[in-house]
């Protein structure tokens, strides 16, 4: 279990790594300190490593599912529309097989390094310290980003659904207190059983979705043959607006993000191909068909996310319907980051298995000032909605792309450079640094420019404003 700061090999000797470091073996609380536990400390740890390796494959797909597929799949049909339908299915496939292969290159250092419990751990691999803290903080902020942005989600959903003068920072600390109540538990592994009711939840949503919006096509005059879609992108489009929708795309395959930590609590990791095939394809399919079928039922018009496409009455049901996928989705960034602070502030303790008193009672803490922290950040920032973009064209850009690639340079390769499968290989992860890159600078750009424009529109919301967040 791969709870502890250290690092190692499969073989468990000592390793060198980039920026001069060595790490030898598993973190000494999983050795040398086990033998002089007393028998109750024992217990607990025993029981910690037990209730943290519960996860098999079929869980982590949910988990992953939990992770990636939310409400955001339903802003989909906004990009195929700036993109137009070709394009718009082109990227939605060719993106999702390249996020299949990129978090298989997290699955085969996890397996080489198996005491990397959490991303920046893999930071420190290639580039030591420096590169430990740097992922540290990239990760940190964009889950406590993503905690805040479900929390105005589900602001938005309570305001459509209720059609209520209720001013929206009520709604907003309702959401905060639901998403603090769901990341309670700690385990993976228990969340899981919450992620079928996520998945139910998301596919309904989706299917109602396009159900309302391809019966309210078919009795309009012209029927399915007037709606306004096209084959190519729109007349005027500018590269922000190209831009921000291919990165609508991207983030919607960002599960590599949490794979380590999830992988950590497997008790057969090297099961997590399947995972990741299961997840990949049924990403592929869900966001290409929810594209491509709505954009064809709505045309240009479309709204983002889709649900506001639907009607006022079914909108306010898809909500609904919708809402343990805002809650079970956001909550478990909570969880991730608070595993990742919890476990390195008692890397040395049995606290960190969290099932003692004082366990629980730092954890409950913990999730609280994250919760907190995201609850007052979404409502402070008044460009909350492209600081996310922002900040996932920084750090997504990197988990899903650049870094994976950099990891089977540095981490994952074997043999000489000149054999035909690491010249494929490597011609292969080269092609996803650059798509990284290319996300990073100018994902950057679009989102930094589109903040530029809705100043300059006065659409930018104010500091914990009623009005409903956009």
């Amino acid at each position: 279990m791969g709870f502890g700061d250290e690092i190692s090999g499969t073989d468990n000797k000592s390793q060198n790594v980039m920026g001069g470091e060595k790490y030898g073996g598993a973190a000494q609380f999983d050795g040398d300190l086990v033998e002089k536990m007393s028998e109750g400390e024992r217990n607990i740890y025993e029981a910690g490593i037990e209730k943290y390796n519960r996860l098999g494959w079929k869980r982590l797909t949910v988990v992953l599912i939990v992770e990636a597929i939310a409400l955001g799949s339903l802003s989909i049909p906004g990009s195929f529309a700036t993109l137009g339908m070709v394009a718009g299915v082109i990227l939605t496939v060719g993106l999702g097989f390249v996020a299949i292969y990129t978090s298989y290159v997290v699955g085969q250092v996890k397996l080489k390094f198996p005491d990397v419990a959490h991303y920046p751990e893999a930071g420190r691999l290639m580039f030591g310290r420096v590169g430990y803290e740097i992922v540290y903080v990239m990760l940190g902020l964009q889950l406590l980003l993503l905690t805040g942005s479900h929390c105005l989600t589900g602001t938005i959903a309570f305001i459509n659904i209720t059609e209520s003068g209720v001013c929206s920072v009520v709604f907003a600390v309702v959401s905060a207190i639901i998403l603090l109540l769901f990341a309670v538990p700690p385990s993976f592994a228990e969340m899981a059983i919450l992620g079928y009711v996520d998945f139910v939840s998301i596919i309904a949503a989706i299917l109602i979705t396009m159900i309302a919006t391809g019966i309210q096509a078919s009795d309009t005059t012209a029927g399915l043959s007037g709606v306004n879609w096209s084959a190519w992108p729109k007349e005027g489009i500018t590269f922000t607006d190209a831009f921000i929708a291919v990165t609508n795309i991207i983030f919607a395959y960002s599960f590599a993000m949490c794979q380590f930590s999830f992988m950590d609590e497997m008790h057969t990791p090297k099961d997590y191909v399947k995972s990741i095939w299961a997840l990949g394809l049924i990403e592929i399919v869900i966001y290409t068909l929810t594209g491509a079928l709505i954009y064809a039922f709505v045309g240009q018009d479309v709204q983002s996310p889709a649900l506001l496409s639907a009607g006022s009455m079914v909108k306010r049901v898809a909500f609904g319907i919708a809402l343990p996928v805002i809650f079970i989705s956001g909550s478990i960034n909570t969880v991730v980051l608070g595993r990742m602070i919890h476990g390195r502030i008692f890397k040395n303790s049995t606290i960190r298995f969290i099932n003692t008193k004082m366990g629980w009672i730092t954890w409950l803490v913990l999730i609280t000032v994250i919760t907190w922290l995201a609850f007052v950040i979404a409502e402070v920032i008044p460009f909350f909605s492209d600081l996310l973009s922002i900040s996932s064209s920084l750090f997504i850009s990197g988990f899903t792309f650049y870094f994976p690639a950099l990891m089977w340079f540095l981490l994952v390769r074997e043999g000489k450079w000149n054999t035909p499968k690491n010249l494929m290989l490597g011609a292969l992860n080269l092609c996803c640094l650059i798509i990284g890159l290319v996300t990073l600078g100018a994902g950057t750009y679009a989102s930094v420019d589109d903040i530029i424009l809705n100043y300059r529109d006065g659409s930018v919301r104010g500091v914990f404003t009623c009005a409903s967040p956009e």
